[in-house]
């Protein structure tokens, strides 16, 4: 299906102020997890729209501002590498799609969100399985989650060199793994994560 006609079937059912979540940072061993909450306009379509995962860096900046000129609001919701490590990654992945949610200017209509539901939310929600390729308004979300966490991860890379962030974005390369091994766990490390903390370390 059209992932804009899928937006506009619900509009057509009533649904005018549709909110497309999705995450970006679920998997890495450092950083926070991001979420989006994105209400593009009606009868809007941007070319290449499309899963974040899918998009080369480069179209995902273009992307970026198309999506922002293009939407009635967007909401962020950041939670840190703490937070995760003391609720676990689901939990800390709800909790930053609700932030995102609560980051709107006005209360949607429907939510749908990437195979997640937020029980905390009383909005009426759609939990689709890869939301992402289903909804242009997940789609948007992912796009601006993931650029959001990419600077984030850009601004750790300054202050934390030595493990070069700004290549792998926090995720399990061979590289960080090494690096791990190296220099140990910073303070953006998710500390329960398995592969963080059972690394052999030479200390």
């Amino acid at each position: 299906m059209d992932i804009y006609q899928h937006d506009e079937d619900l509009r057509q059912k009533g649904f005018l102020h549709i909110a497309g979540i999705d995450e970006a940072g679920r998997g890495p061993l450092a950083g926070p997890v991001v979420a989006a909450a994105v209400v593009l306009k009606e009868g809007i379509k941007i070319a290449g729209l499309r899963d974040s995962k899918k998009v080369p860096e480069a179209e995902r900046i273009s992307l970026f501002s198309e999506i922002q000129k293009s939407s009635l609001d967007i909401g962020i919701g950041i939670v840190g590498p703490e937070d995760i490590d003391r609720l676990n990654i689901l939990r800390a992945t709800r909790l930053s799609m609700k932030l995102a949610v609560e980051d709107l200017s006005r209360s949607p209509d429907l939510l749908i969100i990437d195979a997640v539901s937020l029980k905390s939310i009383s909005i009426k929600q759609l939990s689709p399985i890869k939301g992402e390729s289903v909804s242009a308004s997940v789609a948007a979300a992912s796009i601006i989650a993931k650029y959001t966490r990419d600077n984030i991860m850009l601004g750790y890379h300054l202050q934390y060199p030595q493990y070069n962030f700004i290549k792998h974005k926090g995720y399990s390369t061979k590289e960080h793994l090494e690096m791990l091994q190296i220099y140990g766990p910073c303070p953006i490390h998710r500390k329960s994560f398995c592969r963080v903390m059972s690394l052999e370390l030479p200390f």
